[in-house]
């Protein structure tokens, strides 16, 4: 396992603001839950770059798939979203001239809830990515090495505004009509 940083990076503004213009101009479709949503795809953005000690393109690639990984949850109005939203990155890559990096996020947004590792090709940002996604929805009980400290300060910083609400709210809505299949992005 790589050596962890002595220090955390320091998140500047205009990072994070490639998560914002992303995510903005779907204030209307997400509605209700878009603060929560924002704050969620910032806290993904910043832990997957630390985990990966992201720069450039790989902060770039990490924004798409922040803001777009969760978004056919509102576009799309199901929970059943996987496809939804690498159909919406897709469309994003496409129209930005980065279709060569379709299947990477594809694979990001397809296995960001997946439970084990993912090593299928170990120089892609899916595995950082997955690890930054359990981190923020396990609200930090998964770590995955990142110092406790450094957590509370970006939580502190990008507040819940009531997104682990509106898992929960979402998932009982779906167990009520597929309790079979109440969490249909799961993955082993």
């Amino acid at each position: 396992m790589k050596k962890r940083r002595s220090t955390m990076m320091q998140v500047k503004p205009e990072q994070v603001s490639m998560v914002d213009a992303l995510v903005d101009p779907w204030l209307r479709v997400i509605g209700r839950d878009f603060a929560g949503y924002r704050n969620h795809c910032r806290r993904v953005f910043i832990f997957a770059c630390e985990l990966a000690e992201a720069e450039g393109e790989s902060r770039q690639k990490f924004a798409i798939a922040a803001a777009y990984h969760d978004l056919g949850i509102w576009a799309d109005k199901t929970f059943d979203y996987l496809e939804p939203s690498k159909r919406l990155a897709r469309a994003y890559l496409d129209s930005t001239g980065k279709a060569e990096w379709a299947d990477e996020i594809a694979a990001m947004i397809d296995n960001h809830h997946k439970v084990t590792p993912w090593s299928c090709k170990p120089d892609w940002l899916v595995e950082p990515f997955r690890q930054a996604d359990w981190l923020d929805v396990s609200l930090g009980a998964r770590n995955f090495g990142l110092p406790r400290r450094f957590i509370l300060e970006i939580q502190r910083r990008y507040p819940n505004a009531g997104f682990h609400l509106t898992l929960a709210r979402l998932t009982f809505k779906r167990m009520k009509k597929h309790p079979k299949d109440p969490l249909p992005m799961m993955r082993w």
